[in-house]
């Protein structure tokens, strides 16, 4: 029996927050990607630069150093001369140092800008790799929102924690180093000590206030969710009247916000307090070290500018430490949801070295299959049935029978969960999923377009397609004189969803965007119920035309509408209790009959209503 896979929530539940560790350890092999010599060379020269700019700041203040003592004479004393060679190897080292930064930056662009592209579009291609199931299970402007985040968080994670920390962190060691060797080793210490206590402060705080930067996330995404979802369903919160009601859950998620981000804030300041506080007293101890020794005539003017001046240039890096840490934590956060999206699992895979489908005729055949979403429910009890290549098999009954599912198992959004379908004998979890969708054209009871041209929309079927065939295809779909009557033709714009086009129009694009395809098997699934009887005889006028001599499996609520069909299956609670031609179903008097009897009886009453309203 299936078992349904656990939802994210389950899975945060299970695993807890993913380990900052394992998220930087997931990105390092987008910066260093096999195969790729190039990026390789640009990562090593960019550590190269790295390294050459901060020798060079580390030295800067020696120069500062050695041109204060030159100009510093004792009492009486005239200036000899000006030290310029000093001064301009300062000068020129300064220079030096913000070069090889910049040409760092300049190297290592093409690195980071191709792991977040590469990131994104394994992300985006997973996504659609995922089972129908995942999508059903969640909300699209979450996701969205979820990689948009990500992705802006390895770029800030790459050029700060690459760019800032790593380096930062060498040069505090080299100035220590330097410190100690020039004087002692106290100055180093008290050094080390600050640095150390600052960092450790820095962590433990920014480690607090974590959880108000994730509950900011959360609501953010939530907020995010409502309002698109809203919007799409613009038109069904008009109609009830609840343009408040949904204002009132998007501000409950406001609030949530609002409350967390107020914390973040108020937690901010304190921490900058802290920080300062730390550095200022770490600050006054060194320099009062240095003022000793100068009094003590072991030290010169030159040793105090130099403790002076580094621990200036490490104040500057390292206040700016703190925003970098906390914002690289807040990117870590970021991008544990896009990791976790890569690391859902793909239900439905190829198997290794599955080969493509091969038609032959295109007959289809169920046998036996049986299926469930949850085990607690099964859907389709024991089907089979065959369309022999070129013929029309259609699927009726009451809503909840299975009918649609039959259709999403045929394109393989999910796997059965016994049984086999077979197309020209061939086991569908056997071959790959393209070329099986490749195969199958599908008309659906509700098409959804983008938000596009009409002519992108119906090349959709096929892209890459010419002009011509797209119209060759809206021509056979009977839209193209429709089209050509809109100020734009086929550039017409349709709208969110298709919205700026009626239900007729869409279905007609779905038509010609099938035709387009050339699928060796056709699904019409409920293709004509949501329309009025005048555009339902013109749809399936069209329909019956685009499946002649094609295997093709209707799925249909109006029988009407495929008495034509070579076969009828009567489906009912997730098995098939009828089976025939419509003459030999009405003969039989059975569960088909009496659908049949109801449905013209209605027609005939609405007929009625028609008439007495005309008159």
């Amino acid at each position: 029996m299936r078992r349904r896979s656990p939802s994210s929530q389950d899975r945060a539940v299970q695993i807890g927050p993913r380990q900052d560790l394992h998220t930087i350890k997931s990105l390092l092999p987008y910066l260093w990607p096999k195969g790729e010599i190039g990026l390789r060379a640009r990562v090593v020269v960019a550590m190269i630069f790295l390294v050459a700019a901060k020798l060079i700041n580390v030295y800067v203040p020696m120069l500062f150093k050695l041109a204060v003592d030159a100009l510093t004479v004792a009492p009486g004393q005239a200036l000899v001369a000006v030290p310029v060679a000093l001064l301009l190897g300062y000068g020129i080292a300064r220079v030096a140092s913000q070069a090889f930064g910049e040409l760092r930056d300049a190297v290592f662009v093409k690195v980071a800008q191709r792991a977040i592209r590469t990131v994104a579009l394994q992300t985006f291609r997973h996504l659609h790799g995922l089972a129908l199931r995942f999508h059903l299970d969640r909300q699209t402007g979450g996701i969205s929102r979820a990689i948009e985040r990500g992705t802006k968080g390895i770029e800030f994670l790459l050029n700060f924690m690459l760019f800032n920390i790593l380096p930062t962190l060498l040069e505090v060691l080299m100035v220590c180093g330097i410190l100690w060797y020039l004087f002692d080793f106290r100055f180093a210490l008290v050094t080390l000590v600050t640095i150390s206590g600052y960092i450790a402060f820095t962590l433990l705080v920014t480690e607090w206030r974590l959880k108000y930067r994730r509950t900011m996330n959360e609501t953010d995404q939530e907020a995010s969710t409502k309002a698109i979802d809203s919007l799409l369903n613009y038109e069904t919160v008009k109609y009830f009247g609840n343009e408040e009601h949904e204002a009132r859950r998007y501000d409950k998620s406001l609030q949530r916000y609002e409350g967390a981000a107020v914390k973040s804030k108020t937690t901010l300041s304190m921490l900058n307090i802290g920080q300062g506080a730390i550095i200022s007293v770490g600050l006054i101890v060194v320099m009062l070290m240095a003022a000793e020794g100068v009094v003590a005539g072991h030290m010169t003017i030159g040793d105090f500018v130099l403790v002076n001046t580094y621990l200036i240039q490490l104040y500057l890096p390292l206040n700016f430490l703190g925003f970098v840490y906390r914002e690289i934590k807040q990117s870590l956060t970021d991008m544990e949801h896009m990791f976790h999206l890569l690391g859902e699992n793909a239900e439905i895979r190829d198997k290794p070295g599955a080969p493509d489908l091969k038609m032959e005729g295109a007959a289809l055949t169920f046998e036996n299959v049986h299926f469930s979403y949850n085990p607690d429910r099964e859907i389709l009890k024991g089907i089979s049935f065959s369309v022999p290549a070129g013929k029309t098999v259609a699927l009726v009954g009451p809503s909840g029978a299975g009918k649609s599912t039959i259709s999403r198992l045929l394109f393989r959004f999910y796997d059965v969960d016994s049984g086999r379908i077979l197309i020209d004998g061939q086991d569908i979890r056997e071959v790959r999923q393209a070329s099986l969708r490749a195969a199958i054209g599908i008309v659906p009871q509700d098409t959804v377009l983008f938000n596009d041209t009409i002519a992108y929309n119906i090349a959709y079927g096929r892209p890459g397609a010419t002009r011509e065939e797209v119209e060759k295809a809206a021509h056979l779909a009977r839209i193209h004189d429709f089209i050509t009557t809109l100020p734009e033709g086929y550039e017409t714009k349709v709208g969110e969803r298709g919205l700026k086009l009626s239900g007729g129009e869409k279905q007609r694009v779905a038509i010609a965007r099938t035709i387009l395809k050339r699928p060796a098997i056709l699904l019409f699934d409920e293709a004509t119920s949501a329309l009025d009887t005048r555009t339902e005889k013109e749809i399936q006028v069209s329909l019956r035309e685009v499946s002649a001599n094609r295997t093709t499996l209707v799925i249909a609520h109006r029988l009407s509408t495929v008495t034509h069909a070579d076969e009828i299956l009567v489906l009912e609670a997730g098995q098939i209790v009828e089976r025939g031609r419509h003459e030999q179903l009405l003969a039989a008097n059975g569960r088909y009959a009496e659908m049949w009897h109801r449905q013209q009886e209605a027609a005939h009453h609405q007929a009625e209503l028609a008439r007495e309203q005309a008159g």
